[in-house]
């Protein structure tokens, strides 16, 4: 699978210069921070990602993805609804694409 990232808006509090990107792997969900002189990135393992909670307004969705490992979760707000159940549609297809290879490993 290949990664897939998105942005969120740039209408949307904290997002104006610099917004929150999100990037789905076979193997991660990686979050990209940026600020004028640092960048913040939080990634969580596909295996280890116990939920994906997605928040909607009228029209900016929030995402809250909850790792099993005890790790602090991993948020961002002002996405696209259709962005926000695609990065939940990705997660579980990665997660079902481990499942079945460790059924067939063993």
């Amino acid at each position: 699978m290949d990664s897939e990232i998105f942005k969120a808006s740039r209408w949307t509090m904290g997002n104006h210069l610099f917004p929150t990107v999100i990037e789905v792997t076979d193997k991660a969900v990686v979050r990209h921070k940026r600020s004028w002189f640092s960048k913040d990135e939080i990634s969580i393992s596909i295996s280890k990602v116990a939920s994906v909670h997605i928040k909607t307004g009228i029209i900016w969705a929030d995402i809250l993805i909850e790792s099993s490992g005890g790790t602090d979760p991993l948020t961002s707000h002002g996405h696209k609804k259709a962005d926000a159940r695609r990065i939940r549609e990705l997660v579980e297809a990665a997660q079902g694409n481990l499942s079945g290879e460790q059924l067939k490993s063993s």
